[in-house]
């Protein structure tokens, strides 16, 4: 199978490949637009692309990649720690450090580090973490130094001036696996639904009858970011993941629901939860419960 991915080689999105595909055959990509457009072009049978950063959130790059274009499913999703190294030429020092390149999420995570021990340095925004390493190695880099991961570090013919960089060491990065619209992985009862939902334009209280159809099914968000639209000023759209599988009972009533009250629901993927913690379902949530008051329902009208 051919996973496309964020290159070049040595990225933390490699990484994700490999620890969900260890066997597959990488196609590194400029960018998470083009890696996306590899699956939806046939050049590749799946992609990995990182979603969300637990110090800086969600990556915009993929939420609006995802949202636009022909339909894409997530598949399943990689959770991968996160460390950084501080690479240059060899021969540099870190006094001779006065520029660094790397991706901005990871300059992000990186910036206390920075401001103690190198903090005259200028950040130059890179594609990729292993974009600026592989720059330095090539002789390419307009900066004198590179963050990277320590797969890059080694891969690249570059020194190492300092490792395990990180401002939070409970960092983590979560990547998730996109394919096209293919038959649904199954429940495994820890899973999450991936959703893009336009509200109502100018309608007060629409942000409240969205979350309301959650709610009401006790369906948990994970995650709920408000993304622009593009359209005009003051449309914005949210990416939601929501703890269940579609083929539940409560989260087809959540999607029946929203397709009442919202213009716009994307459906992206249920697919299973990497951290495997199995969904707490509040009373009456449960598919015997939806199935019993269904059945009660038919049988007033059957009377």
């Amino acid at each position: 199978m051919r996973f496309a991915y964020l290159g070049p080689e040595g990225t933390f999105t490699e990484e994700a490949m490999v620890r969900y595909a260890p066997d597959a055959e990488g196609v590194p990509c400029v960018d998470v637009p083009t890696v996306l457009d590899a699956v939806r072009m046939g050049e590749a049978d799946f992609a990995v692309v990182p979603i969300e950063n637990s110090v800086e959130g969600g990556v915009n790059a993929t939420l609006d990649a995802l949202a636009q274009g022909s339909p894409l499913m997530i598949v399943g999703e990689v959770l991968v720690p996160i460390t950084f190294t501080l690479v240059a030429r060899p021969g540099t020092t870190l006094a001779d450090v006065r520029t660094v390149g790397t991706h901005p999420h990871g300059w992000a995570q990186c910036r206390r580090w920075m401001r103690d021990n190198l903090p005259d340095a200028v950040h130059v925004p890179t594609t990729s973490t292993a974009a600026g390493a592989a720059e330095i190695a090539s002789g390419e880099a307009q900066y004198d130094a590179a963050l990277c991961s320590r797969i890059s570090a080694e891969r690249y013919d570059v020194e190492v001036l300092a490792d395990g960089i990180a401002d939070n060491w409970h960092a983590i990065t979560r990547f998730v696996v996109v394919s096209t619209p293919k038959k649904l992985p199954p429940a495994t009862g820890s899973d999450k639904t991936t959703l893009m939902v336009h509200l109502a334009h100018n309608e007060a209280g629409g942000l409240l009858d969205m979350l309301e159809q959650f709610a009401v099914r006790g369906v948990n968000l994970s995650r709920i970011e408000s993304r622009p639209i593009g359209d005009s000023l003051g449309r914005y759209g949210f990416s939601i993941d929501a703890e269940g599988h579609v083929t539940e009972e409560r989260m087809q009533a959540v999607l029946i629901g929203l397709h009442r009250v919202c213009p716009l629901v994307r459906f992206m993927g249920s697919y299973p939860s990497a951290e495997g913690r199995q969904t707490r379902l509040r009373p009456g949530t449960s598919d015997a419960d939806f199935i019993a008051a269904r059945t009660w329902v038919r049988s007033l009208l059957d009377s």
